[in-house]
């Protein structure tokens, strides 16, 4: 990856999260799940500014992805993706 395009995205996802609150933490309703035409919910995260953050497997949000949590610098848990059986 091009140093450039990493900083690009790096300003852009400042832009977006930077001095944000998170106010909400809860799953895909089964609306929303179905607009993205997915098998699995995943965890959405609701800013103050109501913007919604989730985790995709990839950047062409073909399905939900696991949220992984890390402090201290180490991996401390995943908040999982819910499978519809």
């Amino acid at each position: 990856m091009s140093r450039s395009v990493l900083q690009h995205w790096t300003k852009e996802a400042n832009r977006l999260l930077v001095n944000k609150k998170i106010v909400q933490v809860r799953y895909m309703t089964d609306e929303e799940q179905k607009a993205f035409s997915w098998s699995n919910k995943a965890v959405v995260l609701q800013l103050d500014d109501g913007t919604l953050l989730f985790p995709s497997a990839d950047d062409e949000g073909n399905d939900a992805g696991a949220l992984h949590y890390i402090k201290d610098g180490e991996p401390d848990f995943c908040i999982p993706v819910i499978l519809n059986l």
